[in-house]
């Protein structure tokens, strides 16, 4: 059985990304979580799957690639594990926040050159 998860550049896997990826059902994606009702972020456990760290309880799970991969490989014994990172096309939004960026960056060094 060949692994392989679609990742957004720099993302992050919610519930339904590691569901996909492992092929299981979501409430298996649940019982395979490092989680604790009493314990905001338990205490890393190499036989569970380990979610990001959390701020909150309410916020959502989110796994690293690296660790769904690692759980595939060592603990359901998935044979070939690869990640593919998928770059996203950009957004007008982003697009846009690069150009001001830009544009604050050249104020800030014509700023810096002036004092």
């Amino acid at each position: 059985m060949d692994f392989e998860a679609g990742i957004e550049a720099g993302g992050l896997m919610d519930i339904e990304a590691v569901q996909k990826t492992l092929n299981r059902s979501r409430a298996s994606v649940y019982r395979y979580a490092n989680t604790d009702p009493n314990t905001l972020n338990p205490p890393y456990d190499p036989t569970r799957l380990n979610p990001e760290m959390r701020l909150n309880k309410d916020d959502v799970l989110m796994f690293h690639p690296n660790e769904v991969a690692r759980f595939a490989r060592d603990v359901l014994k998935i044979k070939n594990v690869t990640i593919e990172v998928r770059e996203t096309p950009k957004t007008e939004i982003q697009e846009l926040l690069e150009e001001i960026l830009a544009e604050l960056r050249s104020i800030h060094q014509l700023l810096k050159t002036r004092s």
